[in-house]
C-alpha cells in the first residue's frame, strides 16, 4: 500500500510546497540561508522536470522578529503586522536572490481569507496564479499578515497551502514542518511514539493526534495540519508531511 501511494505522488504534475517558520528560520530567529537554498535548489529542479510549482511560505514575522532582534513573537496583532511588514520584504527578497540564481523567476501574491471565499477574488486569484505558472514563474505565496484581521485572515498558512492546492487543481500538497511526520504520540515528550506511514482517512481518531502549537516563531502545530490534510483530501488531492 506505501509503494502504491509513492508512485501516485511521483506522477504529480501540480505540487504545492507550504514551508513553515521553524523549518525557514534559526533559534534566533533569523532567516536560515542554508536550508532556504536547500529548499529552493529542489524546488528549482523539480520546475526543470516540467512540473508546476507553487511555494506557501511562512517566516514574514519570524524574519522581521530577527531583523530587529525580539526574542519572543508578540501576541498583540498590531505588533505581528508591523513585524510581518519588516519581514516580508527580507523573505522575499531572499527568494528572489536564490531563485534567481537557479535560472527561476518567482512572483510575490498575498493573500487573505476573502480572496477565497469571495467567488470574483477567488476566479481572480485562480486566474492569476495560473497565468503565473504559464509564464514559468514559481508563485510565492503567504498570508497578508499587515492588512488582515481576524475576520478576514485564514490564521495559518497550513490552511492557506490547502486552500491554494484547490486552487490551482494541485496534484500534491507537500507541508514541510521540523517533525517527521503524523505520530500516535509527541515524539517529543515520548521517545517511544511511533510514526504513522499513510493515512487513508481522516478519523476521530486521527484528529485526536493533533497536539499544541509549536515553535515560538510559528503559529501552526500539528492539528493545523490535520485540518490542512481534511481540506486537501475532500476536494480529491494527496498530502504529504514531512520533515523540512
Amino acid at each position: 500500500m506505501i509503494e502504491e501511494a509513492w508512485l501516485q505522488l511521483q506522477k504529480a504534475q501540480c505540487v504545492v510546497v507550504k514551508v513553515g517558520t521553524s523549518t525557514l528560520t534559526h533559534a534566533t530567529g533569523n532567516l536560515n540561508l542554508i536550508q532556504m537554498d536547500r529548499l529552493v535548489r529542489q524546488l528549482a529542479d523539480l520546475k526543470n522536470q516540467g512540473r508546476r510549482i507553487i511555494l506557501v511560505t511562512s517566516g514574514a514575522i519570524g524574519a522581521g522578529m530577527g531583523r530587529l532582534g525580539i526574542e519572543q513573537r508578540p501576541k498583540e496583532i498590531p505588533a505581528k503586522q508591523a513585524l510581518a511588514a519588516i519581514g516580508q520584504g527580507i523573505l522575499m527578497q531572499t527568494y528572489e536572490k536564490l531563485f534567481g540564481e537557479y535560472g527561476t523567476a518567482v512572483a510575490q501574491v498575498l493573500l487573505t481569507k476573502d480572496d477565497v471565499a469571495n467567488r470574483n477574488r477567488y476566479l481572480n486569484a485562480r486566474n492569476t496564479l495560473n497565468m503565473i505558472l504559464q509564464y514559468g514563474a514559481v508563485p510565492i505565496i503567504n498570508e497578508n499578515d499587515t492588512v488582515t484581521f481576524d475576520e478576514i485572515k485564514v490564521g495559518d498558512n497550513d490552511t492557506l497551502a490547502a486552500m491554494v492546492a484547490g486552487l490551482v487543481d494541485a496534484d500534491l500538497l507537500v507541508l514541510l514542518s521540523d517533525i517527521d511526520g503524523l505520530y500516535t504520540e509527541d515524539p517529543r515528550k515520548n521517545p517511544q511514539a511511533q510514526r504513522i506511514a499513510l493515512v487513508e482517512e481522516i478519523t476521530p481518531q486521527i484528529e485526536a493526534l493533533a497536539g499544541e502549537p509549536g515553535s515560538k516563531f510559528g503559529s501552526g502545530g500539528m492539528h493545523t495540519k490535520i485540518a490542512a490534510a481534511r481540506i486537501a483530501t475532500n476536494q480529491g488531492i494527496h498530502m504529504v508531511l514531512t520533515n523540512g
